[in-house]
């Protein structure tokens, strides 16, 4: 459905060459071949060729012989054709190559020669997708009788698509366990699109800060195999563990993300990336691969599923539920079974949706792409919550394709958080819409992966602005109990996709109380304290509340700022005026607005007069198509960038710290600033759009800002709610926010 299957075996056959193994993201010439069926191909018709929504393979052209993705087709036949490449298809396979049979027809075992990348005149060739996977499909559909209704072939031409070599390394340790308990030290190796690379051969060394029972001098890399984990280690006393992995040369790969190690602890940090989507609806790859990798290769400890309802049939919601039944494993793994309620935005928007335990109903928001309608579809959000009033489930916002419209409709008995980082951009806005709106929710990071890659997703060459986020729930232990608690109570902070350590708490004062739960929802007890935990909802005396903030960065911190409602009212760094170097950090952010189509291309220059460039570095740039580019003589950085909600831009050395000035020109701004008058504190632009802005500031030549404790003192309005919470942000782009505190009335 909703192809025609008319003598579907007789309508022709499709092969591909080379079939691989070929390199993600590697350029490549791709050859399919045609060969007409039973009624051959009449005047005017013709075939498509069509692969998946979510794929970054290189869009084809028919202009330009010598540019990549030049496309042509040769009929056997000598027929003339026609091509044409757009987003023409029904979901998951819209991008669409269509070759129409112009002037001529094809008889039975006539044959379509198809090019992809043809090096004849010096392309270099068809850029593939930048995810592995197993089977990249080419689905051929032919239309036989020109009457414009494809059949889709019984047979599709398959590639197999393979990492290339490790590019850059990790290193993932958890971020808080109680002291005497074992962890691991898992290693990574990515190739320059993000894939976990099998083809890594080497030794390498690990040296730690501190003594760790079990930890090697060294562990191997072995091409083909699964990456290296260290089980079993342990700490016999406390402290702030980081790992570095050296080759063997003993040159720094990578350091680890930090570990605090404490006496005791009632809560623990736990990583995991719930939401995400396979093959079998829009993502890559199937359901089995996607829990695989969660569990072996991004090494998170929760993991959760998300097709789009309209696309999950009964016999694939059997086949999630089992394979969650599977993958959980209390103590090891929390896998839970769900699905993506998508629903359109007027209707509510995107909703993920998670059950506590397996054999739960599917309540689609439609069934367009199944079979027939059912009668247990929600069509509005306010149905869908109805519907999952008696059920042990629980519903988070979320930004994707369409966004949630949490106004349309909001239950915090189920919906306890927003989601405001995924690979499909930054979107801090949909927080304050729910602190503007009265709920008291929490807030998550996780991928909506589409390209297979749950807990490690990249974003490629697409219209993916965003390395994939990650959330740590702080849980007694790791088990679905435990994380349905944590969600609940708002236990949590959210990442842009780094592991870092962060302890916030809020000071009350005398007199405080600290809330089971959210008022509006149903009666509530409450405990006198004068601390609250992060998500805690509290009631105090006084007018004044303090946050304080502990963090350890995975790299050193740029900043953190404390967030009042929907208002940044300060910032901490680790650095003042007197420690600012030579270095200048240029940012673009923002989007063009909430829905599709929101990503802001950056394309431009950004000269300097009367000095020069000493070196550029580029941030948050995540298209290895598109490098940073330094020009020779030190005058001049090439911009050529996309953002989503959140930032990309570089930073640049200069040669003498206050001389000249910088000239900034891009398809949307043209700003100079006098190098002098770039200090502490943010140049800003603003642009328009949502967010979208330029800044520019001054950063240490080294920030040696690894650790940083922070404290604000807000002043409460006594007359509504309060949310108290921060966003911290690394030098390398990376960022994370903590959940609120809620001070209310």
């Amino acid at each position: 459905m909703p192809f025609s299957t008319y003598q579907r075996d007789q309508i022709g056959t499709a092969v591909i060459e080379p079939a691989g193994p070929l390199e993600a993201g590697s350029f490549a010439p791709v050859t399919i071949t045609f060969t007409a069926g039973k009624f051959g191909i009449d005047d005017t018709g013709g075939i498509k060729i069509c692969y998946r929504t979510a794929s970054d393979s290189g869009k084809l052209q028919f202009t330009d012989p010598r540019a990549p993705n030049y496309c042509t087709a040769e009929a056997s036949n000598g027929a003339a054709l026609e091509l044409s490449f757009t987003r023409n298809n029904i979901r998951p396979y819209p991008n669409t190559l269509q070759v129409r049979v112009g002037r001529g027809f094809l008889r039975a075992g006539e044959t379509i020669t198809v090019r992809l990348g043809d090096t004849r005149k010096g392309s270099p060739g068809y850029r593939l997708q930048t995810a592995v996977e197993t089977e990249f499909v080419f689905k051929v559909y032919c239309d036989a009788f020109a009457t414009y209704d494809f059949v889709e072939l019984a047979k599709s031409p398959i590639v197999k698509l393979v990492s290339g070599p490790p590019r850059r390394y990790k290193a993932l340790l958890p971020t808080l366990r109680r002291k005497g308990e074992p962890f691991r030290l898992c290693l990574v190796a990515d190739d320059r699109w993000g894939n976990v690379s099998d083809k890594a051969a080497h030794r390498v060394r690990l040296k730690a800060n501190m003594p760790v029972e079990g930890l090697p001098e060294t562990v191997t890399f072995e091409a083909g195999k699964s990456p290296p984990v260290i089980e079993g280690l342990r700490l016999a006393g406390t402290g702030d563990l980081r790992i570095d992995m050296l080759n063997e040369a003993g040159e720094l790969l990578v350091r680890s993300n930090p570990m605090r190690v404490v006496d005791t602890a009632d809560l623990v940090h736990f990583w995991g990336d719930l939401h995400g989507q396979s093959g079998e609806t829009v993502g890559t790859g199937t359901v089995q691969e996607y829990f695989a990798f969660a569990r072996d290769k991004a090494f998170i400890d929760i993991v959760g599923h998300q097709g789009n309802d309209f696309q999950i049939g009964d016999d694939l919601w059997e086949e999630i539920n089992r394979l969650a039944r599977e993958y959980d494993k209390p103590g090891h793994m929390v896998a839970l079974p769900g699905y993506e309620w998508s629903g359109n935005t007027g209707m509510g928007g995107d909703r993920n949706v998670f059950y506590r335990t397996e054999g739960r109903p599917i309540r689609r928001s439609s069934s367009v792409l199944l079979d027939a309608p059912r009668d247990t579809d929600c069509h509005h959000v306010n149905d869908l919550f109805k519907a999952l009033e008696n059920e042990d489930a629980i519903v988070l916002a979320h930004v994707g394709g369409r966004y949630a419209d949490i106004g349309v409709g909001h239950d915090g008995r189920l919906e306890r958080a927003v989601e405001i980082h995924s690979c499909w951009g930054t979107f801090e806005w949909m927080l304050h819409d729910a602190i503007k709106l009265g709920y008291r929710v929490g807030i998550v990071c996780h991928s909506d992966d589409h390209k297979g890659r749950p807990g490690a997703a990249h974003p490629g060459a697409s219209n993916f602005g965003a390395i994939g986020g990650l959330t740590c729930y702080m849980m007694p232990k790791l088990d679905r109990d435990a994380l349905f608690t944590a969600v609940k109570a708002r236990r949590t902070y959210g990442t842009t996709g780094t592991r870092l350590f962060i302890d916030a708490k809020a000071h009350l004062g005398a007199g405080a109380e600290v809330l089971s739960d959210d008022p509006l929802l149903g009666p509530v007890t409450s405990t006198k304290a004068e601390t609250a935990l992060v998500g805690d909802i509290a009631r105090v005396k006084g007018d004044t509340v303090r946050l304080d903030v502990e963090a350890l960065g995975a790299t050193p911190i740029e900043r953190v700022t404390f967030f009042h409602n929907d208002q940044p009212v300060a910032v901490v760094r680790g650095y003042d005026k007197s420690k600012l170097g030579n270095r200048i950090r240029v940012l673009f952010e923002g989007a063009e607005y909430r829905g599709r189509g929101r990503e802001v291309l950056w394309k431009g220059t950004v000269r300097l007069k009367s000095n020069r460039f000493l070196k550029a570095k580029a941030i948050n740039h995540f298209n290895a198509d598109k490098p940073l580019k330094l020009g020779d003589d030190g005058s001049q950085v090439d911009v050529d960038t996309v953002t989503t909600g959140n930032f990309s831009g570089f930073d640049i050395w200069l040669e003498d710290a206050s001389a000249g000035f910088l000239d900034i020109t891009t398809n949307l701004v043209c700003k100079e600033l006098k190098i002098a008058d770039i200090g502490l504190e943010d140049h800003v632009v603003d642009l328009g759009g949502l967010g979208r802005r330029l800044r520019v500031f001054r950063l240490p030549d080294v920030n040696e800002t690894w650790a940083l404790k922070a404290s604000h003192t807000f002043k409460i309005d006594p007359q509504r709610d309060n949310a108290l919470y921060m966003r911290l942000t690394q030098e390398d782009g990376h960022q994370a926010w903590t959940s609120p505190v809620y001070i209310i009335p």
